[in-house]
This record gives structure tokens, C-alpha cells and sequence, in this order.
């Protein structure tokens, strides 16, 4: 282990973390290829489960979706002291969606078990290798899990070439995971490694990760779109009881190229698989959408945490574990149009993800996903509804046509990560 210190868990106790360790922190890995073939291959979509009756039947991202009655129904003063109102947790509960960490019972004993882990492995005379483990649930005591040598996705020497997939079942408050050359053993704190002789290859503890711009503040030039304070920069915005932002909401303000700094927090939602975990996006325009997926633990998939929506799957999956405030910067160019109307210049974007960069100036030939025509009218840029309640905070946007020069991403301080 190298002895660089982890980044402290912002907002542990509203994403239900436990432990703070030492780790490296997110760093920013090479861009990966992705190939014509791969593109035909990964297509939208989901897998059944018993929950999707409850669930829209869709594989595609319509611009705007009607809302969940509960949601739609819902609405409390922002001066309330919960985040969630406790009737609609209760009914999304029922859903087997948790917007907030669960408390007792299987539900809390799996979801201790959802993270990331890091440590050394070592076999024999074999030099020592830095592994990190991930691990998803899918509900009812079942799990999978990846394993990356050279650290966690995003970190410097982490490597998917040789991910290792592995799947486990949860007895009492330990995860058994199989599918490698060794078996693990993983509990809330920490995840043991033992080979098939029943020697410990080693201990990897509990990693609490979180995104290098996560609390940045709004930079001088900056307009500040959403601070819990209300939701007068947005269309159709509405308030959780303690102050957060729902999505379906719609910024006011019209804009052409600019900086957009959002925080979203994605639920816990673990008998869902693909398109139907925690899905939501930023629709650039209402024409390009950036994803917003729960991805974590997952392959990096077409579609996932990071791709420009049925365009380009992003280059690192640096998807956290849900119900952890994560962070989407995005860079974005619009397309130009000469005075007879027609394109001369493809929309660009740049994006990082939880302060990793994701997608490196990749042009968009057209509209992704159900986004609107382009043309040279401005349209709004959206939050998206698609019925699963993710929650946003933080919001801010650099118009680069008002301000220039800003710095971008905005680093987060020591300062800034009580926000």
C-alpha cells in the first residue's frame, strides 16, 4: 500500500458510509478504445427481476418521463427536518428502492456489505499486488463483485484488462465471494483473501472513496443554480424536506457553451439491473445527455456512468457506490450553424466523473438518445426524470460566453467538504 491519504467521505452520514481508511485517493487513469463492435454489442436495456412490474417497461431515455405518483404527490416545505418524507421512503421501500440507508434487517446487513475494498494480495514468493475489490447487491443476500489489479477504477496503476469476476452469497454478516483462483471472505470493515490451501493471502480494508470535486465551491464568474435555498434557477424544480433537488427539473437559464459543476446522489436499488439502477442524466440542450447510472461494481458497460447516451461508453467506469454523493463536470461546446441554417460544427464534450475525466473532447455528430433536433435555438438543459428518485445538490454553471479563463474542474478543498 502506498501511503497516500484518502480523500475524508463527504456527507457520510446521509450516504451511510461507515469507516473512513487510508487510500489513494481518485486518480485519473488512461483513456480506453472503444471499438465499432463493441458499440453494436452493448445495447440499452435490462434484465428481469421480480420488482420490474413496479418498475416503466423502457429501454430508452425519453426526454421527459412522467413522475412516480408518490413523487409527483409529495411535496414538502424545504424547512423540514428529514431529507425524505418518511411516507414516500416508505413506499419506495416497497419498492425495493432505498433513498436512504437501510436500518435493520437483511436489507441493512446486505447493504453493509456494498463498496469498495483495497489491499495488498500475496502469493508465496510472489511479489505483493496492490488488488481492489468492488462489490454490488442484488438483493436477497446475493452479490457480485470485480476485482482490478493495480487498485480501484481511476486510480493510477488500476488496470480492467484483467478484472476478476466473482459472485457470493451473504451468510450472517459475511460475504463469501468465489469465481478467482482465491476465495474472499468480506465483511463491513474489511475483506479477507484465502487460497484454496486455506492460507491468507491478505486483508483488504474498507476503502471510503470520494470525488476530488465534490463540495467545490462556485467560482467567481459562476452562476449558482441550486444551494438548498430554493429552486428559482430551475422549471419544474422541487425540494426534498431537507433541501435537496429532485430530478425532473429543467435549468432556467438558456445556455450555449459552459461549465456545468452537479452533485447527485443515486438510490439504493438492488434487485434492478442496467437501465432500470438509478438512472437519470444531463440532457445538454435537452439534445445530448450525459449518463447518470448505477454503475458501480458493474462492467463498463455502453451505457453506463459517464457515456454520452447510445454514443460513446466512458472511458473509466468511476461509477461510487450508490446512495454516495458523487460529482459530473461537464465541459460542454455547442454546435454552430451558419446563417442558411445548416451544421458547420459538431457539439463537444469534455466530462470527468467523481474528478476523473471520462470523455476527452468527443464531438457529437447529432442528438443522442430521444434528445431534440439540433438546430440553432437554444433549448433548456435538464436534469432528467426517468421515475428513479435521484437527488442532486450543488448545482452551478460557468456561461463561457459571460465569464472566460475559469478554472475547470474546480478542485475541492479542505474547506469545502462539510457543504
Amino acid at each position: 500500500m502506498t501511503s497516500e491519504t484518502l480523500m475524508a467521505q463527504s456527507d457520510a452520514k446521509e450516504a451511510g458510509t461507515s469507516k473512513s481508511v487510508a487510500d489513494k485517493p481518485i486518480a485519473k487513469t488512461g483513456e480506453a478504445e472503444v471499438s465499432e463492435a463493441e458499440s453494436a454489442q452493448a445495447k440499452p436495456g435490462k434484465q428481469t427481476t421480480s420488482k420490474d412490474a413496479e418498475k416503466p417497461a423502457v429501454d430508452d431515455k425519453p426526454a421527459g418521463n412522467p413522475k412516480p405518483k408518490a413523487e409527483a404527490e409529495t411535496e414538502q416545505p424545504a424547512t423540514a427536518t428529514s431529507m425524505e418524507d418518511p411516507s414516500l421512503e416508505q413506499e419506495w421501500i416497497a419498492k425495493g428502492v432505498w433513498l436512504s440507508p437501510p436500518q435493520d434487517g437483511p436489507a441493512a446487513r446486505d447493504f453493509s456489505l456494498v463498496g469498495e475494498y483495497l489491499g495488498e494480495i500475496g502469493a508465496g514468493e510472489e511479489e505483493s499486488q496492490l488488488w481492489g475489490i468492488q462489490v454490488r447487491a442484488l438483493g436477497d443476500g446475493a452479490f457480485e463483485a470485480r476485482g482490478y489489479v493495480g487498485g480501484l477504477p481511476g486510480q493510477d496503476g488500476a488496470s480492467e484488462d484483467e478484472m476478476m469476476v466473482l459472485i457470493g452469497r451473504r451468510s450472517g454478516d459475511t460475504l463469501v465471494l468465489s469465481g478467482g483462483p482465491w476465495a474472499m471472505f468480506a465483511g463491513p470493515d474489511q475483506c479477507r483473501v484465502i487460497n484454496a490451501e486455506g492460507e491468507q493471502l491478505g486483508t483488504l480494508p474498507r476503502a471510503n472513496r470520494a470525488s476530488r470535486t465534490l463540495g467545490a465551491k462556485a467560482p467567481e464568474g459562476a452562476m449558482v443554480l441550486f444551494d438548498g435555498s430554493g429552486t428559482d434557477q430551475f422549471v419544474n424544480g422541487r425540494l426534498t424536506p431537507g433541501g435537496l433537488l429532485r430530478q425532473g427539473a429543467d435549468i432556467q437559464f438558456m445556455l450555449n457553451d459552459f461549465d456545468l459543476h452537479v452533485e447527485f446522489r443515486i438510490p439504493h436499488m438492488p434487485k434492478f439491473l442496467e437501465q432500470q439502477r438509478g438512472n437519470s442524466g444531463l440532457y445538454l440542450q435537452s439534445r445530448y445527455e450525459c449518463q447518470i447510472l448505477d454503475s458501480f461494481g458493474a462492467a463498463r458497460v455502453f451505457n453506463g456512468l459517464g457515456a454520452l447516451y447510445r454514443h460513446r461508453k466512458a472511458d473509466v467506469n468511476m461509477a461510487l457506490p450508490p446512495l454516495v454523493w458523487q460529482t459530473y463536470d461537464v465541459h460542454f461546446t455547442a454546435a454552430r450553424f451558419g446563417a442558411n441554417g445548416k451544421k458547420l460544427r459538431n457539439a463537444q464534450v469534455t466530462s470527468w466523473v467523481n474528478g476523473v475525466m471520462v470523455q476527452d473532447s468527443q464531438e457529437l455528430p447529432g442528438p443522442t438518445g430521444h434528445g431534440q433536433p439540433e438546430s440553432p435555438t437554444l433549448l433548456p438543459t435538464k436534469l432528467q426524470d426517468h421515475k428513479d428518485p435521484i437527488r442532486y445538490r450543488n448545482v452551478w454553471v460557468v456561461d463561457r460566453g459571460l465569464a472566460s479563463g475559469v478554472p475547470f474542474p474546480q478542485m475541492a478543498g479542505e474547506d469545502d467538504s462539510d457543504q
